[in-house]
């Protein structure tokens, strides 16, 4: 078997995986990132390759056309729209998963040749904010950090990263680093207990967006305990005064912490030498997440703790290829290459090695503004690459309207069903994973390639060739002429030698005349080098800037609503939700709540909560946990309206975002909680795939077929009829058992002997073995023991599953904790739980904690 060394598709830690066309999956032991170590996503990339569901030909409109009539449509009413109303009418909004490659060649046609700066993408959603604030530090866009400072560092700080969940193999780094130095720290900054919490000595409950009274009251406490690098400050560093004396005006009990946690957070980062702090969405995500960067650099660079090993400020991205669009300048306000657009000779550098004839002379509309455009008209054409914003954006039904708006939509994507893809005029098919070649950059600078295994199925074509192929259409052929990924590679290389002069940070000599085919992980500037060691920055007097920063003013509210990821999701479930197992963790969209709010709420374990807003609303099932905080709620952005008639998280997030860096706030909104009053719950496995509908519906797929979770507001006339409804299955005989006196209905179809469909309903959340009920369709079972709702002699019920890895569920756990496996090592060895990725072992941990709890009591 020949196994393909490529890149992961999901979060930006960049793991190197050896992938195979019949969907053998590994990680790559030689990649610096992760050597060797996959999560669960990335062990299940093999389960995501199938065609269902694939968009394999061009569409205009709901018929099938061919690539020239489509590429010449698409071409004409860009160039129309220009013509009328001027390159500003036209914008691209393209996306972090976008291989370097294909996010070169769409700036470069847009901000080149078309003449605008409208062209922004998905991971102005991420990091944005990181960006902004490094630039305000620094001078430049530059993340100093590299992986094995981690491992490096005595204590590391977490701030608004759950990484067990969102990036899980540098979780594991930092677990198996704990493990060799048991005294090296972690403090994990975070409103909500998470997995990442247990592996922390300190677990900061901090209040949404306290982060900046949190870091001022360091700032502060580290120049009064005298814990400050002063000759640093002083060669290196201007602009320290002013910081200090804003952050002495901060309370950092606005932080929502305790004068006790506090006091022990600031010694340990005051008397730690090598300290690493690590952010991501919880400081990104807010309409302050520019301050909270600064914030966070202004400890780093008043202590002189950056640019040494195991030392300094770390961003980590959420995207595969986030970094890899801000190196070619695929946000709204960057040129090509870390350059600025505000600088004339920066401007005219680019155009000269384009030979394009215009250049964009000013920032265009970053993503919120984009989509606002789109609602007042001025935008006439619009290109949506690689991603969903119509469920990824804040308000994100506004955004659906506003899309809707526009005259003329293109969606390049590889499903054929998007809830974007159904608002386009013209869908274009793209390759996929797998099936392209070309590059990213992940968070520590680290170029790798992802290389083709498969074929292009259908007449699917590379994000590059169909953009340069429009480009070409519009007259631009000789620019846009590439034979090959390898040649954009080079073009790209080429701009950053020809700019060196500029003296920024993107070095890409390590790249010049290397052979692409055969590129290695490669790390820029040059492996080894280490940004800031030499006290250098970027801005025109080589020294880094603190900056004042206030507080924002804490407000009352009754829930702030928390949002983030699954463990074994991603994103909006395009790819993700094509795995059986990956779906079977958590597979509805839930929301958490503190026991004292569904106390006060009248609200029970898996009742329904409906939360509102003044964008939208969402149907959730209750978790009950004190994980949240009192008047915290937690829920999960990846259910679309395809996945989930109400379960649309960012229908309720309101369009704030950051005026530095116009990241929007999407991790906490004001919200209003209630119990949802259903008159019966229902769960439904078929064979068929589901579609669903009604107040609350959530599908998902499974080894043998779909299940669904649901519930209505009005008792069906007749349950026969709707269960063929929901199910699909319209023959076959039908078996029902009714219980009026509990409201309990419960129906079995059969067809040819071989069960099609399961439907069962009652007034209260039903209750039964959901894998038993999935694991009986297709197979040759009379309707009474389909009924039953739960296993039958000589079958096991593995329960809801825990470690996705090896596909573990909660009752085989238990079965080996009772045959004395009493630790997480020893279920690991009895059932594999735990043993790839780690990111189920917090799960595994309280498990045997609640088993020790009986025991103790007798």
């Amino acid at each position: 078997m020949s196994l393909t060394r490529t890149a992961c598709p999901y979060c930006g830690v960049g793991c190197g995986v050896l992938a195979a066309a019949d969907g053998t999956i590994k990680g790559d032991p030689e990649h610096p990132a992760n050597f060797g170590r996959l999560c669960s996503k990335g062990s299940a990339l093999g389960e995501t390759l199938d065609l269902q569901g694939r968009l394999l030909a061009p569409q205009i409109g709901k018929r099938r056309a061919g690539w020239n009539e489509a590429l010449d449509l698409v071409a004409n009413r860009f160039a129309d729209a220009i013509r009328d109303h001027g390159p500003d009418s036209v914008a691209f909004y393209v996306s972090g998963q976008l291989l370097t490659e294909d996010y070169y060649v769409a700036n470069k046609l847009m901000k080149g040749f078309i003449g605008s700066a409208n062209i922004d993408t998905n991971s102005r959603l991420c990091m944005a904010s990181s960006v902004a604030g490094h630039k305000r530090a620094f001078g430049t866009d530059t993340v100093p950090g590299t992986y094995e400072d981690l491992e490096e560092a005595d204590l590391i700080v977490l701030v608004g990263s759950n990484l067990a969940w969102c990036h899980p193999v540098l979780h594991q780094r930092i677990a198996a680093a704990k493990a060799k130095r048991p005294d090296l720290r972690v403090v994990n900054v975070d409103p909500r207990q998470t997995a990442t919490s247990e592996l922390a000595d300190m677990h900061l409950r901090i209040a949404p967006d306290g982060d900046i009274a949190l870091f001022n009251g360091l700032l502060a406490h580290l120049v009064d305990t005298g814990a400050t690098d002063q000759r640093y400050v002083q060669d290196h560093v201007s602009g320290a005064r002013a910081a200090i004396d804003a952050a002495r005006t901060t309370n950092p009990l606005d932080s929502g912490l305790t004068k006790g946690d506090l006091q022990r957070f600031f010694q340990l980062w005051a008397q730690t030498k090598k300290v690493v702090t690590v952010y991501s969405q919880g400081v990104n995500q807010s309409a302050c997440g520019t301050d909270k960067v600064n914030a966070i650099l202004n400890c780093h660079l008043i202590t002189g703790r950056i640019g040494t090993p195991g030392c300094g400020p770390f961003s980590v991205t959420g995207q595969p290829n986030a970094m890899g669009g801000r190196e070619v300048g695929g946000l709204a306000n960057m040129l090509a290459n870390h350059l600025d657009i505000e600088n004339p000779d920066h401007r005219n550098a680019v155009q000269t090695y384009w030979q394009s004839p215009t250049i964009c002379t000013e920032p265009g509309l970053k993503a919120v503004d984009l989509f606002q455009a789109c609602a007042s008209g001025q935008i006439k054409a619009l290109w949506v690459m690689s991603t969903n914003p119509a469920v990824s954006m804040p308000d994100a039904s506004g955004v659906a309207r506003d899309i809707a708006n526009v005259p003329f939509v293109i969606v390049s994507d590889i499903m054929a069903r998007t809830d974007t893809g159904d608002l386009a005029d013209v869908r274009l098919p793209a390759t996929g994973w797998g099936e392209k070649n070309g590059s990213v950059t992940n968070s520590e600078r680290r170029i790798s390639r992802q290389r083709a295994f498969l074929p292009a199925p259908g007449e699917a074509r590379p994000d590059w060739q169909i953009i340069c192929d429009v480009a070409a259409r519009m007259g631009w052929r000789d620019a846009f002429a590439y034979a090959s990924p390898d040649a954009i590679f080079a073009e790209y290389v080429g701009l950053a030698r020809a700019t060196r002069h500029f003296g920024r940070d993107l070095d890409l000599s390590v790249f010049d005349n290397v052979d692409y085919e055969a590129l290695r992980p490669t790390q820029w500037p040059e492996n080894g080098k280490r940004f800031f060691a030499d006290g250098k920055f970027f801005h025109p007097d080589g020294k880094a800037r603190m900056l004042p920063i206030a507080a924002p003013r804490r407000m009352a509210q009754r829930f702030t609503l928390n949002t983030g990821r699954n463990r074994d999701q991603w994103h909006t479930m395009t790819r993700t939700g094509k795995s059986t197992r990956l779906g079977t963790h958590l597979a509805e969209p839930y929301v958490e709540i503190h026991p004292g709010d569904a106390a006060s709420l009248g609200i029970k374990a898996a009742d329904l909560v409906q939360v509102d807003s003044l964008y939208g609303r969402v149907v959730l099932r209750a978790l009950i946990t004190e994980r949240v905080a009192p008047a915290q709620l937690f829920a999960p952005m990846h259910w679309t309206r395809q996945r989930a008639t109400a379960g649309l998280i960012n229908s309720v997030i309101a369009s704030d975002v950051d005026p530095v860096s116009g990241q929007p706030a999407l991790k906490s909104s004001l919200v209003t909680a209630k119990k949802f009053n259903a008159k019966w719950f229902g769960f439904a496995a078929s064979v068929n795939e589901m579609v669903p509908h009604g107040p609350y519906a959530a599908v998902a797929k499974t080894q043998s077929g779909w299940q669904m979770e649901l519930a209505g507001t009005d008792t069906p006339a007749d349950w026969e009829t709707h269960a063929r409804q929901i199910t699909g299955i319209t023959t076959g005989e039908i078996a029902v058992v009714e219980i009026p006196v509990s409201g309990v209905v419960r129906l079995a179809i059969v067809e040819d002997g071989l069960l099609k469909a399961v439907f069962f309903a009652a007034t209260e959340p039903v209750a039964l073995s959901r894998s038993e009920a999935v694991g009986l369709l297709g197979t040759p079972v009379d309707a009474l023991t389909a009924l039953a709702g739960r296993p039958t002699a000589g079958r096991r019920d593995p329960g809801v599953t825990v470690c996705a890895c090896f596909n573990i569920g909660r009752n085989t756990l238990l079965e080996a904790a009772n045959a004395g496996a009493a630790s997480i090592d020893a279920l690991g060895e009895m059932t594999c739980a735990g043993t790839n990725c780690g990111s189920c072992k917090p799960e595994l941990a309280a498990l045997l904690q609640q088993m020790i709890k009986p025991m103790a009591a007798e």
